[in-house]
């Protein structure tokens, strides 16, 4: 029986990653970039006003107040998207919208807030218009500066990161209407037994509801793979193995149920006889002991067990990593803290237990506790976790008030 990180190493050792596609960036959330984004231009690409109101020379502004305010001629309108036309001189100001370009000889920007328009005035023949200025700006002071953002040449966005509203925001402003991602890896899922049956079929003694196949569905959509799903083998050779190579158009073929002990436990089986290479069976853990995992076909192959939190517990455990690394995702963004446990825990010593918990913060600390029952089908516990409380195999006793490690599900 092999330890958890152990198996993990195992797995990730022949995950590689797949290769690259070019897509249309508004598809792009949530896909993995496949090379590094440096920047091919200034962000923003000049100097632009912060706020609505009046470009000025801070020179002209010193000592404005509202008992004494300072008095300036405007001399254009600047509107977002113009380009200006006129420089100013001393005594000069341009009112200008957020986002417009400042014009040449102004150094500031003054809120409109700050100022109040004066009746125009006509001279030489034509009608002059000016401003009182009623404070002082500073040099620079509401100028979005060119580069401020992102400057040219710069690495933006590492390859391997996950792509964000903001990010794809970040590669639009740059111009990238297309963008290179990782594909997104095809996860066959197969249910199996006799006692399994469809979710819409009338539920009789012995039988269970094919919960499995849904719970894995929606956990590979999570990870941003495709799924397939096979439907249920029952316990019979022939089947079992038409079904799994129904999958082998894809890269991941995921079983749940028949990887135990039992007379009809047959997909460790069934996978020796198609020629699966066979890496480990069983991990000492629990939930989630009776896994197996192996390759055929450059396909990998995970057996996990038929209980549903078992199997829940043994893809986040092991599949997602997988799924993740094939996508060119290296670092998983789920976050691992210490908790205090607010009860205390017996288990057996030699496994690594991963128990469904509600982890919270109060008072400068998390805290962590089970959310009930910790059996392997029960799935009530598991709904109401949102995080994984892990503690390791020399463990057996593990008091109240004691930091663990915690894993959040989100």
């Amino acid at each position: 029986m092999i330890n958890v990180n152990e198996a993990l190493k195992v797995i990730l050792n022949v995950v590689k990653q797949l290769e690259s596609e070019k897509i249309p960036l508004i598809k792009g959330l949530g896909r993995v970039l496949s090379e590094d984004i440096h920047a091919g231009s200034d962000i923003p690409g000049f100097d632009n006003s912060a706020m609505d109101g009046y470009a000025v020379r801070f020179s002209d502004t010193i000592n404005a107040s509202k008992p004494k305010p300072k008095t300036l001629e405007v001399i254009c309108d600047i509107k977002a998207g113009d380009e200006p036309k006129a420089s100013l001189k001393e005594n000069q100001a341009a009112r200008i919208m957020t986002g417009a370009i400042i014009p040449k000889g102004s150094d500031s920007v003054i809120m409109v807030e700050d100022t109040e328009k004066v009746k125009s005035q006509k001279a030489k023949g034509k009608n002059r218009e000016f401003v009182e200025i009623f404070k002082e700006t500073k040099p620079g002071e509401n100028v979005r500066r060119k580069g401020e953002d992102i400057k040219k040449g710069e690495l933006v966005i590492p390859g391997g990161k996950e792509l964000s509203s903001a990010h794809i925001g970040i590669l639009a402003s740059l111009g990238m209407s297309r963008v290179n991602v990782c594909r997104r890896p095809r996860v066959a899922i197969l249910a199996t037994g006799d006692e399994v049956i469809e979710i819409d079929e009338e539920l009789t003694p012995g039988k269970l509801r094919n919960s499995n196949t849904y719970t894995l569905y929606s956990q590979v959509l999570k990870c941003g793979a495709i799924p397939k799903n096979l439907g249920i083998a029952k316990d019979k050779p022939q089947e079992l193995e038409k079904k799994i190579r129904e999958g082998l158009d894809c890269d991941i073929i995921l079983t749940s149920g028949g990887v135990s002990v039992g007379d009809y436990d047959l997909v460790k089986y069934i996978l020796a006889k198609m020629g699966t290479n066979i890496k480990f069976w069983q991990v000492a853990m629990r939930p989630g002991k009776p896994l197996v995992f192996g390759t055929i076909k450059n396909k990998l192959i995970f057996g996990l067990p038929g209980n549903p939190v078992s199997s829940m517990i043994s893809f986040e455990v092991f599949v997602r990593p997988a799924i993740l690394h094939m996508m060119g995702q290296i670092h998983d963004e789920r976050k691992e803290i210490d908790a205090v446990l607010e009860e205390g825990i017996t288990k057996k010593k030699g496994l690594r237990y991963f128990l469904r918990a509600y982890t919270h913060w109060k008072n400068g600390v998390y805290l962590t506790r089970t959310t009930g029952p910790q059996g392997s089908a029960i799935l009530k516990s598991m709904a109401a976790a949102n995080s994984l409380i892990i503690l390791p195999e020399e463990e057996e006793k593990i008091e109240k008030g004691v930091r663990v490690t915690v894993r959040f599900l989100d």
